[in-house]
């Protein structure tokens, strides 16, 4: 398995190495290439990856998630993709860390497609260090920021948090 990403293999070597995580089926998507996509398993678990992207004008992170429907069209994951984590690094400065959000967390907030719901081909993500100043953004990141493990220092403190949210 090569991964050619330097972010992947960054969190690979210092991150899912320390906690004793094994990656294996490591796919890069070629369309998504600017956010990092990839696909892989994570002990097991079908996990979605991207960076996200520091924009101009607005605070907070983008990131893309999406993917080709049988005819070529962009459309947002489903629940039926069977995803178990989507997982978005963040990195600003210095500060970085990561997103792990479960598939079923991003149903509930209407990201991914249901039966009933159609998901978003894009979210932004608001990492602690960000202050978002509308409404609507501040409650984003207060739901997404149950997700976020910081990677600054990589201490015993952060790989344990890391082991709890990877569950």
């Amino acid at each position: 398995m090569t991964i050619s990403d330097p972010t992947v293999l960054w969190l690979k070597e210092q991150v899912y190495d320390s906690c004793g995580f094994e990656l294996t089926a490591y796919q890069e998507e070629e369309e998504s290439s600017a956010y990092c996509a990839a696909r892989f398993k994570l002990n097991g678990k079908t996990t979605i990856f991207r960076k996200a992207k520091i924009t101009p004008k607005k605070t907070g992170q983008f990131v893309t998630v999406w993917k080709r429907n049988e005819k070529g069209v962009t459309v947002p994951f489903q629940e039926t993709d069977q995803i178990d984590l989507v997982v978005i690094f963040v990195a600003s400065g210095h500060q970085k860390g990561t997103f792990i959000f479960p598939g079923r967390i991003l149903i509930e907030k209407k990201i991914i497609s249901s039966a009933h719901i159609e998901g978003k081909r894009g979210i932004r993500v608001y990492p602690p260090w960000d202050a978002p100043k509308s409404k609507q953004a501040i409650q984003t990141q207060k739901w997404q920021c149950l997700y976020f493990v910081s990677l600054d220092s990589l201490l015993t403190t952060e790989i344990e948090q890391l082991k709890k949210k990877y569950k």
